[in-house]
């Protein structure tokens, strides 16, 4: 019987999961990990509430935690309740599939200012994150600046701007819910420091910006390339494009109907973050395309910042005695073997990039590996105990574990306190999701 440990319950570690059960069938044991008590990870905390259809992949990664050779180890945080080190001593193979949870810094003076946050942080408030629960971003200024030009800022961009009947059917929790209702924000600016040829934002994204019942793309004409140079574009990058030249063309009479101005700044960087206690304005510095990429031209001008969001991709968190690559902000692998018994998939392996859909051949590419090691002999040579050993410790220590059952009791509850057109109302204290489990 091998034994296989996966840390993290998003797409990455469930897309493992049920490639090892195809590749091994009943020659194996899988229990898959996480240190809230609550699975699914960037599902949950990382989708935004009003895409339910991406969601719904949820149902492919159940069918998976169910069946008899998975289990799911809730509420069980690797480095603080078990390390590294024990959990290679009980499995034959430890995939960390933790994600990549942390912003990357901003790196700019005024970063550390009231009201400046990043996108993991803000997104995890308006889903729920139990980390990022208390955040309380103050949306009583005019003016939010989203820093970057990916569909993360997209989907913050529409958060901030959507009207009470446009969360219906989403899973936005309360807090966050009652706080946008109540925001004054009327100007959103998307900054930039590349063109739009060079956006990472997708055609379906971005579309909904111009379906929003309150709020009105603006882009500069002069901002646009010559159309003919479209063509040389991926298909989907044309799309995108193609909507930044219809934004461009809604007639300003039209824009002026609706109360939120959503203003791309393309070209634009930061230079610095401005205030005394609390950010009040942003310095930033056009730019321009020099061999492929943003060159400062030392035309700088200051724009007024109540709220500052920055959405320039994320980091993995690092665990101890795991090497970790501080660059890439990952952990540090050759194509996802750490070190003997130990591998990465899904972002921890490759950084953020990619679909949630990418996390499934990679998983697949994982268990490969594995099983190639398995016959050279490098793993899996008998001896480790697996899930048993696992019971015996989190026993002794007195480990509060949330199995896949109490977690359809904790999804229960949320589904009865939904509000009306809700699908849920998430619990955002972890000893909430405990009571609720027990």
């Amino acid at each position: 019987m091998r034994h296989i440990a996966i840390v993290g319950s998003g797409p990455a570690g469930y897309y493992t999961a049920e490639a090892a059960q195809k590749a091994m069938g009943d020659d194996v044991r899988i229990d898959v990990f996480d240190m809230l008590p609550v699975p699914y990870g960037l599902i949950r905390t990382g989708v935004a509430p009003d895409h339910q259809s991406i969601k719904g992949v949820s149902r492919r990664y159940e069918k998976t935690a169910l069946s008899e050779n998975v289990r799911f180890v809730g509420n069980v945080a690797i480095g603080r309740d078990i390390e590294i080190a024990e959990l290679q001593s009980m499995y034959d193979a430890v995939v960390l599939a933790t994600g990549a949870p942390r912003d990357r810094e901003l790196d700019l003076p005024g970063e550390t200012l009231g009201n400046v946050m990043g996108s993991a942080s803000f997104v995890g408030w308006y889903n729920g994150h139990p980390e990022f629960a208390g955040l309380s971003p103050d949306l009583s200024g005019n003016t939010a600046v989203v820093i970057g030009m990916g569909n993360v800022a997209l989907d913050v961009a529409r958060m901030l701007a959507k009207t009470t009947d446009e969360f219906d059917g989403s899973d936005i929790v309360a807090h966050a819910y009652d706080a946008l209702q109540a925001s004054r924000i009327e100007r959103i600016i998307i900054l930039g420091r590349r063109g739009p040829h060079q956006i990472m934002m997708t055609p379906k994204e971005l579309a909904e910006l111009g379906e929003l019942d309150r709020a009105a793309p603006h882009v500069a004409r002069d901002d646009l390339p010559e159309e003919g140079e479209d063509a040389l574009l991926e298909p989907g990058q044309r799309k995108s494009v193609t909507l930044l030249r219809q934004f461009a063309a809604i007639p300003e009479h039209i824009r002026a109907e609706k109360p939120i101005a959503i203003e791309f700044a393309f070209f634009t960087q930061p230079v610095a973050l401005i205030g005394e206690d609390k950010v009040t304005a942003i310095e930033v510095e056009k730019t321009e395309i020099t061999k492929g990429r943003a060159v400062g031209t030392g035309e700088i001008k200051i724009l007024p910042a109540d709220l500052v969001i920055s959405c320039i991709g994320y980091r993995t968190a690092q665990i101890p005695g795991v090497p970790f690559d501080t660059r890439a902000g990952r952990f540090a692998n050759d194509q996802g073997r750490i070190l003997p018994g130990l591998y990465c998939v899904g972002w921890a392996r490759r950084g953020p990039s990619g679909t949630i859909g990418t996390n499934r051949p990679d998983g697949q590419g994982i268990v490969e590996l594995i099983g190639a090691d398995i016959k050279n002999g490098t793993i899996g040579n008998g001896g480790k105990t697996g899930r048993a050993g696992f019971d015996a410790l989190a026993a002794d220590r007195g480990l509060d574990v949330v199995t896949f059952q109490d977690w359809k009791k904790i999804e229960e509850a949320e589904t009865e306190a939904a509000r009306i057109g809700a699908p849920r109302e998430k619990f955002v204290d972890i000893e909430a999701m405990i009571r609720a489990a027990n």
